[in-house]
């Protein structure tokens, strides 16, 4: 493996009918015949954002009137290492059409495949795509706030919410516990019948985890772990993280995202110390994980967080 780390900018160019654009590696290249997201290598000098607008302009002819950062992730080929800055390209101008003797083609996330063969770095963020921008945490408190909690959930649900986590360290303990395993079972089956997944906190019991959809770790639970949690394939897992070295952690532990912050002040905790969107783009370097932003977050601060670099927002009364 090679020492040195070569710098390429990726865009994700997504068309309004979610459809993703995908270039065939031409003959005389290494893996030829492959097919990857376009872009290219960063030049001495150029950002991310400007080497993504000149890879696009030159390779497949189209003006980048906007695009944002989303992940860095670091992939070695048997020869190579590159450090890939993957972005998101949501405006241009002209059509995407092949100045580089590649094939083009308009492919489906989820299906990409179908095309033939994927490069193994073109993989993961086919996968982030599948995750849902909006993550709502639960309030729920006790027994007694259940049915008002299960109104906001539905409403939330309707407004487009896929993923949730139950989170309720101040739920009462003893007999009362069983309470909250049922409230559990309640958010899973509407969330479910809504098409979105359910995360269980780790402050909860383990079984639960796989009654839901996985587990979302909170960083001191993370910190004890050196492996991601077994669970059946599909499960997912998040973290909690406050700084850079969490959230790497959390990539070498096998997480699928992780969530960072507080970012901005929240009612729950006011005058507390937070990150603000600089520290949390010094957080999320080279993550090579999707990661949320947490902490004064709502429909708001959307554009904000994912121009900060984010993969989307997570929060309890902003989004549930």
């Amino acid at each position: 493996m090679s020492d040195k780390i070569i710098d390429v900018a990726a865009g994700l160019i997504l068309r309004p009918d979610g459809m993703l654009l995908l270039g065939q590696r031409p003959e005389g290249k290494p893996w030829s015949g492959w097919w990857e997201l376009p872009g290219g290598k960063l030049e001495p000098g150029e950002t991310v954002l400007q080497a993504l607008a000149r890879e696009l302009q030159e390779e497949i002819g189209i003006r980048v009137t906007q695009s944002r950062p989303w992940v860095t992730y670091v992939h070695a080929y048997p020869h190579t290492t590159v450090r890939l800055a993957f972005c998101h390209v949501t405006g241009w101008e002209g059509e995407p059409r092949s100045l580089e003797n590649q094939r083009l083609e308009w492919v489906d996330p989820a299906n990409a495949a179908s095309v033939g063969d994927l490069l193994p770095a073109t993989l993961p963020p086919l996968r982030w795509l599948q995750l849902p921008t909006a993550y709502g945490i639960s309030s729920i408190g006790s027994r007694a706030g259940l049915s008002a909690f299960l109104g906001r959930l539905d409403a939330a649900l309707a407004r487009g919410i896929r993923l949730v986590q139950l989170r309720e360290p101040q739920w009462p303990d003893g007999p009362a516990s069983t309470s909250l395993h049922e409230a559990l079972q309640q958010i899973v089956k509407r969330c479910h019948a809504a098409g979105a997944k359910v995360l269980v906190n780790s402050a909860h019991p383990a079984a639960w985890w796989r009654e839901a959809d996985g587990v979302h770790l909170r960083g001191a639970d993370a910190a004890r772990l050196s492996a991601r949690p077994d669970l059946p394939a599909g499960a997912l897992v998040g973290v909690s993280a406050h700084d850079n070295a969490q959230v790497v952690h959390a990539r070498e532990l096998g997480a699928d995202f992780a969530v960072l912050g507080p970012v901005l002040d929240t009612p729950s905790h006011p005058g507390a110390p937070t990150l603000g969107w600089d520290g949390f783009v010094e957080g999320n370097r080279d993550a090579g994980i999707p990661v949320f932003a947490l902490g004064g977050q709502s429909t708001q601060t959307v554009s904000q967080a994912l121009r900060h670099g984010a993969h989307g927002i997570a929060g309890i009364r902003g989004l549930i």
